[in-house]
């Protein structure tokens, strides 16, 4: 054996012992608690009851499609709640909307008002201390969902806990009193708000008012009250002294104050959806839902095991598609499955069409290399593939696009145009496999227009369509055709794109790591 390859296992070796040393303190005394029972005596649910009474069974629903009123539909939300705010984010930033979030969560508290807030460990390295001096409001309780310990190195463990640290909570659900609800692909952070100059993600949540609301509280509560739900106040090594957590508050108030006056937050108070909300002419569209969502024991069961997979609940919704399917999803590798899925409902007739990144518009370019993998394959049996654009130039629709480098961050099915899926999942091993999801299938026509429409209307002018092309040889080569500048052009390579970035796409195209894509 060489000294080289000597070297190697003796690293991985270390990197194992290492991993090993990690240790989570004991979670079995945590507190177990409940969404708030008793939703229908709630000022919301009193103000909706002619609605409620108008359409038994059935839940409000509003898109969300624009950055600023998805905040500001959290920010109403958190100000109407009376008894409970419950908040599980997979990642919440310390920017701008990170701030501008806990303040509204700290306003509620201090109305008295319950605040549960269940975060992923992924991106809370060095936070414990600040996440602490907030949860010591009286009102407030952190958890944080399959935490890494605190006495080694993040990258050691996630490099040595395949199957462990590797799978992460990726929900994300924002509900009040058990009445109202905000789910989609947001996380907490200036990208996904229209906050940040340079970045904006294109998401999409949806606002629920109704009983549909209490299957996100059932999947919330069993998230919260999990043994990988650890209080952040048990993982803590040193408490802040009182004097540390008044300066820290007082830095926050005057962080607060000083956005009071910033361009985003008067933007705020100006956008559709505020001006709605004043006028008292928001406009539910009433139909049935059902919340679909991975079990937290999903991550404590080996991959194989689908039992608790949301997966599995959604299975039924396509098979039984009939002759139309419409898909928006950031990070989309199918896999061998996929295609195989994809080229059932082909043989059926059935259209598909499938709007995901660029290569130049993704945030996460070794996904974009498991994708490119099965392009042909879906391309040559009649799947209609679109890739957006990185810069969108121009607001297509009021506030929908931002002028910066634009990326697709929405997750969503429309089937047959009749209903729709809205949530966390992306079209990915990661997401199927790997990680928890959550998401809403809505049984409405009317909805499913509103994300049908824009597609029809402007995938010209903000995506590449690709088409699968042979030369003399009868070589498969892809193809882009797309607007640029207002004029149709066709490349021949991935649209706006170095060598580079090209040449490293098909370099990790090779590496067999399709599961963790």
């Amino acid at each position: 054996m060489s000294r080289a390859i000597t070297a190697v296992l003796l690293i991985c070796c270390i990197l194992v012992l290492i991993g090993g040393c990690a240790k989570l303190p004991d979670n079995s005394e945590r507190s177990f608690s409940y969404a708030y029972t008793e939703p229908d005596n709630t000022t919301i649910s009193k103000n909706t009851e002619e609605h409620f009474d108008a359409n038994p069974g059935e839940s409000g629903f509003l898109l969300l499609k624009d950055g600023m009123d998805a905040f500001v539909a959290r920010a109403v939300l958190a100000n109407a709640a009376e008894h409970t705010i419950d908040a599980q984010y997979y990642l919440l930033h310390q920017d701008t909307i990170g701030g501008l979030f806990i303040d509204q969560l700290l306003k509620a508290a201090d109305r008295g008002v319950r605040v549960r807030l269940l975060l992923d460990d992924i991106g809370l390295e060095g936070r414990d201390f600040n996440l602490e001096i907030i949860n010591e409001h009286p009102n407030v309780e952190i958890r944080v969902f399959n935490p890494f310990g605190r006495n080694t190195g993040r990258t050691f463990q996630f490099l040595t806990g395949f199957g462990k640290q590797t799978r992460r909570s990726h929900n994300k659900s924002f509900s009040i009193d058990n009445v109202a609800t905000i789910l989609g692909g947001r996380n907490i952070g200036d990208e996904y708000f229209l906050a940040d100059p340079q970045f904006a993600f294109l998401d999409l949540d949806v606002f629920i008012i109704g009983p549909v609301v209490k299957e996100v509280s059932y999947s919330f509560d069993k998230y919260w009250n999990h043994e990988l739900s650890f209080p952040i106040s048990l993982l803590i090594k040193q408490k802040p002294t009182a004097e540390e957590s008044r300066r820290a508050m007082e830095r926050f108030t005057l962080f607060i104050q000083g956005q009071e006056e910033s361009a985003y937050v008067k933007r705020l108070n100006t956008t559709d959806l505020a001006k709605a909300l004043k006028e008292n002419a928001v406009n539910n569209i009433w139909a049935t839902g059902h919340v679909v969502a991975d079990d937290p024991e999903k991550l404590v069961t080996d991959t194989s095991d689908t039992t608790y997979h949301l997966l599995e609940q959604l299975w039924p919704y396509f098979t039984s598609i009939r002759s139309d399917l419409l898909i928006y999803s950031p990070y989309f590798v199918p896999g061998k499955e996929g295609v195989a899925f994809f080229k059932e409902l082909r043989s059926r007739g059935v259209r598909v069409r499938i709007l995901t990144n660029s290569l130049a518009s993704t945030d996460v370019p070794v996904v974009h290399s498991g994708y490119a993998n099965y392009r042909r394959a879906l391309l040559r049996m009649g799947v209609e593939l679109y890739e957006l654009k990185r810069d969108l130039g121009k607001d297509i629709q009021k506030g929908a696009f931002y002028e910066s480098k634009s990326s697709l961050h929405a997750k969503a099915f429309v089937l047959d145009k009749e209903k729709v899926f809205i949530g966390s999942l992306n079209f990915d091993p990661r997401s199927v496999v790997q990680n928890t999801e959550i998401g809403i299938v809505i049984d409405s026509a009317e909805i499913a227009n509103q994300l049908i429409d824009p597609f029809d209307n402007h995938i010209a002018e903000v995506a590449f369509r690709l088409e699968l092309k042979k030369d003399q040889d009868n070589f498969e080569y892809i193809v882009w055709h797309g607007l640029v500048d207002g004029k149709q052009q066709t490349f021949f390579a991935e649209p706006f794109t170095s060598l580079w970035q090209r040449f490293m796409v098909r370099l990790l195209r090779l590496i067999p790591a399709e599961s963790q894509l």
